[in-house]
């Protein structure tokens, strides 16, 4: 059995219609990953400005903290070695975001 197609019918499968044609198909999909792309580095620029204010938000909480360890050995164990706050525990966790931020 052979088919047979009219003109009209085989330029519709070539062209795939007036409005879209192989070029339009992939340069939608080039202009979708372009659109992603711009999306996930501005995403990843966005969150630069998300860790400053969580920095800025624990510069608060540090200097509570200060606060509430002066007075904890000032009042109420004025000759305790015991630790309030781990600022040793602190003190490496910022090294190690030193230590990723490096050049």
């Amino acid at each position: 059995m052979v088919l047979t197609y009219k003109k009209v019918q085989l330029y519709q499968f070539v062209n795939f219609g007036d409005r879209v044609n192989i070029y339009n198909m992939n340069n939608s999909r080039i202009k979708e990953e372009a659109d992603k792309l711009e999306i996930f580095q501005q995403s990843r620029i966005d969150a630069f400005d998300e860790i400053e204010n969580k920095l800025d938000a624990l510069r608060k909480n540090l200097r509570q903290a200060k606060i509430d360890t002066i007075k904890y050995y000032r009042q109420d164990e004025p000759k305790s070695y015991s630790v309030k706050y781990g600022t040793d525990l602190i003190k490496d966790y910022l090294k190690d975001i030193e230590t990723l931020l490096e050049k």
